[in-house]
């Protein structure tokens, strides 16, 4: 009888044993691949998304909040800006291009953002690609029409010709409805950015919205701007930073994020921490489980040996065995990963309209699987010591 045929029986012999710690591995596994990944993909996705844009103009505050709120419509606004102040950075000879922007209502929780049609027409969120119309067209800057972004669009389940009436905040309340009517127009084809969970209505509605303070009507939340160069950024960082007081210059949009990261990387670090400690107690049960049925091997053992077989086969098997627990649990541990990606891309799309790649493979779906083995391999080594030592005589002694 070959080695593997010996390890398949004794699999069998303790099925619920074997089912058990496989998947106390495969969950370690998927675990261990899913941070990860995730860590992986969330900060280079991150750090890369700035829709278009080199920095963002606000109110005086948090660099950080400033840039979440504008590019990833997260957070609340630190304050608004008046006319003048956009006027003057618009016609600033370091910026090629400026878009306002203005925030404050919602509809059922995406956030309503008013701004210029320029922002889809003149803008590339990536390179050599622009904001697109999956149908429909764009409203007019003059009307109270609306175009969706597509995540917001899917779930809403609003289309083209439908009307909504916004809700004051940025929390849904359906005590604080606004009397405006507007008409969906388009629907904005998915971008992968966080523009895809928001409704964009033209900048003078939101500014002029029944309940919004009339004389902040040409407020402003924040201004994207493009710059000319990368020396333009200094300038201006120079002049609204170090030297001015009263508002913030968020520059450059993504060493900002990765900051963010950085300020965090302990939390990826505790997780990581976790998903290896797993690993190690499912090894652990490896060893446990295939340590505890020695005492019903024993007689087995004895007889093989009696057999002719040699020790080291013996203890072969017997590693063997804990190396294909080991790899049956990293099988079942791809299953893990990948629904463990769907949940937390879904949970990231929902709160930020960034996709992750949830198919995406990575060298650690290599080594983290080869790894595993190699544990449970090695924690199959205290079980192999023990039958590679055991006494034929005494195993084979008549059960009285």
């Amino acid at each position: 009888m070959s080695l593997f045929h010996i390890v398949l029986r004794n699999l069998r012999q303790h099925l619920l044993s074997t089912v058990i710690t496989a998947l106390s591995i495969a969950l370690a596994g998927g675990l261990l691949m899913s941070i990860w990944i995730v860590k992986q993909q969330s900060q280079e996705t991150f750090t890369r998304v700035n829709i278009g844009f080199d920095a963002v103009l606000g109110a005086r505050g948090s660099k950080l909040q400033l840039v979440l709120n504008s590019i990833f419509h997260l957070e609340a606004s630190p304050g608004n800006l008046n006319q003048t102040d956009y006027d003057y950075i618009r016609h600033h000879p370091t910026v090629k291009r400026s878009i306002p922007i203005a925030v404050g209502d919602n509809l059922k929780g995406f956030r309503i953002v008013g701004t210029l049609p320029q922002l889809f027409t003149d803008i590339e969120y990536a390179p050599h690609h622009t904001f697109s119309l999956s149908q429909g067209k764009l409203f007019d800057p003059n009307k109270k029409e609306a175009i969706l972004g597509s995540f917001a669009a899917e779930q809403l389940n609003i289309k083209v010709g439908d009307t909504f009436h916004p809700f004051h905040g940025l929390a849904y309340d359906p005590r604080n409805q606004h009397p405006e009517e507007y008409t969906v127009t388009g629907i904005l084809r998915a971008s992968n950015t966080p523009a895809d969970k928001v409704i964009w209505i033209p900048l003078h509605g939101l500014q002029t919205m029944g309940g919004h303070d009339p004389k902040a009507a040409n407020d402003i939340s924040a201004v994207l701007i493009q710059l000319r160069s990368p020396t333009s950024g200094f300038i201006l960082d120079l002049m609204y930073n170090k030297q001015g007081n009263r508002l913030t210059f968020a520059w450059p949009i993504g060493a900002i994020v990765a900051d963010l990261f950085g300020k965090i990387g302990w939390f990826d670090k505790v997780l990581t921490l976790i998903a290896y400690l797993v690993a190690l107690v499912s090894a652990a049960g490896v060893l446990v489980a295939i340590y505890n049925s020695m005492a019903a091997r024993g007689r087995d053992i004895a007889i093989l040996r009696a057999l002719g077989a040699h020790r080291r086969t013996i203890l072969g098997t017997i590693v063997l065995e804990a190396a294909t627990i080991g790899t049956l649990g990293m099988l079942a541990a791809f299953v893990f990963h990948f629904a463990i990606m769907a949940t937390v891309g879904t949970i990231i799309r929902t709160q930020t309209g960034v996709l992750l790649n949830v198919w995406s493979c990575d060298r650690v779906m290599i080594w983290a699987p080869l790894a595993m083995i190699s544990l449970c391999a090695l924690g199959g080594l205290v079980p192999a010591l023990k039958a590679y030592r055991a006494d034929i005589a005494s195993n084979l002694a008549p059960i009285s």
